[in-house]
């Protein structure tokens, strides 16, 4: 079996998370570039939502949850082609360099060997990263505030946590 790739972004030139495709049926991707290399990775819902607070809790650690967020280009840039689907997502900081590091695994089956992918940014653009993703993951289907359960549109919601004894309606629509 032969070893498994490492994809090193040293200092990457920029991060980000976003979608592509309509709510309910979105595609999550986490995307880095460095001088000439693009890195497009599909990642899952959940893991966007736990990279953010991952790094607003390091940062918030670090005393530097007032950090500012490096802001603007955060689209995703074309053409998308993702190297792979992610299976794990760690972080970790260096305190040395001061950076954060984002680490993607990919996700294979036990014979075949894990590519994984280093992401290493500022802490700035770590904060603008952790921003962005919140943002793209709260701007999809609205949850219900009792359930959790995710309210498709135009469709009506039946939550069974209403009080016990009826059950509440919400209209997504």
């Amino acid at each position: 079996m032969s070893p498994p790739e490492l994809i090193e972004l040293d200092h990457a030139d920029f991060v980000t998370i976003d979608t592509i495709g309509p709510p309910g049926q979105r595609t999550f991707y986490l995307q880095a570039g460095q001088d000439d290399t693009l890195i497009t990775l599909v990642i899952e819902k959940e893991q966007a939502t736990a990279i953010a607070v991952a790094i607003e809790n390091v940062l918030s650690r670090l005393g530097r949850s007032e950090e500012e967020p490096e802001l603007g280009g955060l689209d995703l840039i074309e053409p998308v082609s993702p190297l792979f689907r992610v299976g794990q997502l760690k972080l970790g900081y260096d305190e040395e360099r001061d950076m954060l590091v984002i680490v993607a695994v990919e996700w294979t089956t036990e014979s075949q060997p894990e590519t994984r992918v280093h992401i290493w940014a500022s802490l700035p653009q770590m904060a603008a990263l952790a921003h962005q993703a919140a943002t793209t993951v709260s701007s999809g289907r609205p949850s219900c505030p009792l359930c959790h359960e995710v309210i498709d549109p135009g469709e009506k919601h039946v939550c069974d946590r209403g009080n016990g004894r009826k059950r509440l309606y919400a209209d997504a629509g």
